[in-house]
């Protein structure tokens, strides 16, 4: 088993960044505990077909924060059955309806309360999932256009704790997303809303801390 350390990054990068199947591969085989996680986004069952088809029973880590779409649970549970996933669900240790009894609404982006209710929601429940599950590999579906700080990112990266962090769709664009999931007749939901972001192309501080 090889440390992170070793791990040539530039090479990784410049030979696999482009070529999803292969890092994919690339990654599960370096023999080290790996988790991909999810939530359940527009083209979210591409990652996940990717990586299981390599390793069926891969622990698939999901932050739901509670405020989830109807259409976001129902697609949730369909690429579940599909893939036949190894399912993780992280919630906050408060449930919604506790949370805005006490504190109320979700409250706006840049308004007082906001950062804290993302570090209930999202942000801790993803601690808690590193500590439980302790992985050394991360696979995650991040890509370049999501925002600004990503599309400064490589497809594989190696954090200061040494988890080794793995975007095998980090340059795919949504044609080539759409059109892996005709081929491998993989479901899609495009109802999908991130409370703790209210708007595309900005961070949720997940990618920032990790």
């Amino acid at each position: 088993m090889s440390r992170a350390a070793d791990i040539d990054l530039a090479r990784i990068n410049a030979e696999l960044g482009r070529n999803a199947s292969a890092l994919v591969a690339w990654a599960l085989g370096l023999g080290k505990t790996a988790i991909v996680t999810t939530n359940f986004r527009p083209f979210e069952a591409v990652i996940l077909h990717l990586v299981t088809r390599v390793q069926p029973g891969v622990p698939v880590v999901w932050m739901d924060n509670g405020y989830n779409t109807p259409a976001t649970y129902r697609y949730a549970d369909e690429v579940s059955k599909l893939l036949k996933l190894n399912l993780k669900t992280y919630l906050p240790l408060r449930s919604r309806a506790h949370r805005e009894a006490v504190d109320g609404p979700t409250p706006a982006i840049g308004a007082p309360g906001h950062d804290a209710f993302t570090q209930e929601v999202k942000l801790e429940p993803f601690a808690r999932a590193l500590r439980e599950t302790a992985p050394q590999v991360w696979l995650t579906a991040l890509r370049a256009t999501d925002s600004a700080v990503r599309a400064q990112m490589e497809p594989v990266s190696i954090n200061p704790d040494g988890l080794i962090k793995v975007a095998p769709l980090l340059h795919w664009s949504s044609k080539e997303l759409h059109e892996y999931c005709t081929q491998h007749g993989l479901p899609n939901n495009f109802d999908y809303v991130d409370p703790t972001k209210g708007e595309e192309q900005r961070e949720c501080g997940l990618h920032l801390a990790h």
